[in-house]
């Protein structure tokens, strides 16, 4: 591509990260009770006393370490010791082990559910800010989390989803969407990996590494289906797929994020195996996904019903996974100009002009926000578009 073109891009996307995504996320922060508030509602009123996500948490603790990383403020890492803080006095159970689902707003343990993917995204976030700040007690309680999924949250098929306080087995509603409840979900398999991969990036544990090569094989040999040319959603305990449902924005994210893990585990026969497989998602998601003349991605497909909700996380993870489709060469300028497509969409419909405003949660045919959904609750961060900024900068950095 252009210099021209890719600078322009990068430098929109830093100057909307460090002018408006940055300074949204430094206001929700809870001096009195720790971590972050965790609810803004659409007309931009903040609930003091909402409960808080842990995973929302997570997630800004992973984002302000990242920021830290990439732009090297000191302020961000001020801001990621407050989210570890939080995550390491409050969150984390002292006396069964494991991350809380929730905790009310002055860090009581709301609801005591112990969830797989709510375990990975701590371990995201305390490998991310072991890396920013060095503390190498962050990393030993990645270490802890990662043993005590592999220990307590898998039997001999795969990773289980949902528990008691205690780590008995309960039915998986969290992770369960679409009119199922599923044993298994793609949705935590990936965000385990994902965990993984940045854990093992910056321990170079040869435990980690393993269990990430076993995952890759069981997306690979379960979750994939290629005669669809995606990946399936949710299972029951076999990873037999239970609802014909293709998740969009759950694709093109996995492609990258498989693609992560290939380029830290640095063995060119695995790169070229997951290649294959995904050079056949992007086309498949470009072929049937992207909407050529909005310049944006659909939301899903469940059964023959198309959901044409354009969703704020999947337009994020679209910018980032056709730019890491154009630059492994999957495909050609057309796969840069998807991305720069929708990172203008984002820019005109996605991204709230009001003072005040962060991302609009989902948006209608006609461009109308969805004023029934909020701007902050235990969902709605920092992660994906904070995370597609970063990623941008640094490729299109490598570009320009």
């Amino acid at each position: 591509m252009k210099n021209a073109e890719t600078k322009k891009m990068r430098e929109e996307i830093k100057k909307h990260l460090t002018e408006g995504i940055i300074p949204f996320w430094k206001g929700m922060r809870d001096d009195e009770f720790g971590g972050y508030y965790g609810f803004l509602d659409y007309d931009l009123n903040l609930d003091k006393k909402a409960e808080k996500g842990c995973i929302l948490n997570s997630r800004i603790t992973w984002f302000f370490s990242n920021a830290y990383t990439l732009l090297k403020d000191e302020s961000l890492l001020e801001e990621a010791k407050h989210g570890y803080d939080f995550l390491k006095d409050h969150c984390l159970d002292k006396e069964y082990g494991g991350i809380y689902w929730s905790l009310n707003y002055d860090g009581t343990p709301k609801d005591t559910t112990k969830h797989t993917y709510n375990q990975a995204f701590c371990i995201y976030a305390l490998s991310s800010y072991y890396e920013a700040s060095g503390d190498a007690e962050a990393l030993e309680l990645a270490k802890k989390l990662f043993t005590l999924i592999e220990t307590t949250c898998m039997d001999e098929v795969g990773y289980l989803e949902a528990f008691t306080r205690d780590f008995k087995p309960e039915s998986n509603e969290k992770l369960s969407e679409n009119g199922v409840l599923a044993d298994k979900t793609m949705n935590t398999l990936l965000h385990v990996f994902e965990a993984y991969t940045e854990l093992y990036r910056v321990s170079g544990d040869e435990k980690v590494r393993r269990r990430l090569l076993w995952i890759m094989d069981l997306f690979a040999e379960k979750v994939y289906n290629p005669e669809l040319h995606r990946q399936e959603v949710f299972f029951d305990k076999h990873y037999n797929t239970i609802l014909d449902l293709h998740s969009y924005g759950h694709d093109i994210e996995a492609t990258w994020l498989i693609d992560r893990a290939c380029e830290v585990i640095g063995d060119p026969a695995i790169t070229a195996k997951f290649a294959e497989m995904n050079k056949a998602i992007v086309k498949n998601i470009a072929d049937i996904a992207y909407d050529k003349a909005s310049g944006s991605l659909l939301n899903e497909r469940d059964k023959d019903k198309i959901n044409t909700w354009r969703i704020w996380w999947v337009q994020a993870e679209t910018v980032i996974g056709f730019m890491n489709a154009y630059q492994k060469h999957y495909g050609g300028k057309e796969y840069f100009e998807i991305s720069s497509s929708v990172w203008k969409f984002i820019q005109e419909h996605i991204i709230d002009k009001r003072p005040g405003g962060e991302w609009h949660s989902q948006i209608d045919d006609n461009w109308k926000p969805a004023d029934f959904k909020p701007m902050v609750d235990p969902w709605k961060c920092p992660y994906h578009n904070g995370r597609m900024c970063m990623e941008m900068m640094r490729r299109l950095a490598e570009n320009a």
